[in-house]
């Protein structure tokens, strides 16, 4: 099934387990044409969302370089917490 996504919409993992979201979002990527998409874990606490968005923006910057992610959480401290490992794709929202 091909699901197509408005640029406005954002994607929600269909689990509140991180490793399921991690599943899911990286599927996501794989099956469809993402270079730049939006995301909501917000309903994540903050390591699950830490988890989740080092893992898919990494397995996306493997796929689009040049691409972006925005994430939409709960907390600035995911970013602050994924600072270091940022690969240049990944932006941040509350």
């Amino acid at each position: 099934m091909i699901q197509l996504l408005p640029q406005d919409e954002a994607l929600f993992p269909d689990s509140t387990s991180p490793a399921d979201a991690v599943n899911y979002i990286n599927s996501y990527i794989e099956k469809h044409s993402c270079e730049k998409m939006s995301i909501d874990i917000s309903f994540m606490n903050i390591l699950d969302a830490c988890y989740v968005s080092t893992l898919c923006s990494t397995k996306h910057y493997i796929k689009y370089p040049k691409g972006k992610i925005s994430w939409k959480v709960s907390s600035k401290l995911v970013k602050e917490f994924n600072k270091d490992l940022e690969l240049g794709n990944s932006i941040y929202n509350l």
